[in-house]
């Protein structure tokens, strides 16, 4: 905020003005503060052209950082709020809304590598219903973000197949699907792995999700997450016809007051009970435990 503390006295011949704020020029109002039109160059470099009202950025304004980063858009009571697009100095901007200087609302995020996201965003984080496109693989996430992670019920849409499940930090957790091109639907769930690569100093990516596949219908991805030191690994459990019926249920916007782990548990059980034959299929199989006593019980009869 650019208002001052003193009351300026006002330079009757309409020359720019120096005080502790920077050098401003431009309209005031009666009271002698900025109102109206004006430019003010800031003493730390940054430069704002733009409207003022009763001495704060009001109205339509540029901001320009001395760094080189910009925004162009609306203002309130000396913040950015409104529709506005800020370009960073990494060549990556954004485009929507804002409210007190954060990024709130609608908006769409492009990314120095040409990923794109766009959704929804909550105090400058993506928050709420959202899709990240992947550039270097057209490969596209649409479903629920919270605090910046992926988190709940989504799909990852390959150019010939889908899957359809939902996601914990980042990383695809508990029952699922793919779905290939509408033919046919591939049931199973991911579990989620130790690494035996990660010795806790590696730094990840945490924006990659990229679908390996082997012979065993073990599908892993090839990049971690937040939840550093894990691996998701798909176990497949049965094919069955395309059936939209037995999709599970897509995203949809956040509803604060509802945690998301018992949203997730209650819609994946109205869709796997529709499966023939999930009755012999207890919970407890997908966990890691489940698959770390198998793998011991097979080291041990050896």
């Amino acid at each position: 905020m650019e208002k001052s503390l003193t009351r300026p006295n006002p330079n009757e011949h309409g020359k720019p003005e120096i005080d502790p704020l920077g050098v401003y020029e431009g309209e005031r109002n009666e009271n002698g503060e900025r109102h109206g039109n004006g430019k003010t160059l800031l003493s730390n470099g940054d430069m704002y052209v733009g409207q003022y009202r009763n001495g704060f950025r009001h109205g339509k304004g540029i901001y320009v950082f001395k760094n080189g980063a910009r925004y162009n858009g609306d203002w309130r009571d000396g913040q950015k709020y409104g529709q506005g697009i800020f370009w960073y100095p990494d060549g990556t901007r954004y485009e929507g809304e804002w409210r007190r200087d954060a990024k709130h609302g609608f908006g769409i995020y492009y990314y120095v590598n040409n990923d794109i996201y766009e959704g929804s965003w909550k105090d400058d984080l993506r928050h709420g219903i959202g899709a990240y496109l992947y550039a270097d693989t057209e490969t596209k996430f649409m479903g629920t973000w919270m605090e910046d992670c992926m988190q709940g019920p989504g799909q990852l849409i390959h150019a010939r197949y889908h899957f359809h499940g939902f996601w914990k930090l980042n990383l695809p957790y508990g029952r699922g699907c793919f779905t290939f091109e509408n033919v046919c639907m591939q049931h199973g769930h991911y579990i989620h792995v130790r690494d035996p690569m990660f010795d806790g100093s590696t730094l990840i990516n945490t924006d990659k999700i990229m679908v390996e596949e082997n012979d065993n219908d073990d599908k892993t991805l090839k990049e971690s997450s937040p939840k550093m030191g894990f691996l998701p690994i798909w176990r497949a459990r049965c094919i069955t016809p395309y059936n939209p019926e037995l999709l599970p249920p897509e995203a949809e916007p956040l509803r604060e007051e509802v945690s998301t782990d018992s949203s997730i548990n209650k819609d994946e059980g109205d869709v796997w009970s529709k499966i023939e034959g999930s009755s012999d299929y207890p919970e407890e199989d997908y966990r890691e435990e489940h698959y770390q006593e198998k793998a011991s019980f097979r080291d041990d009869s050896l």
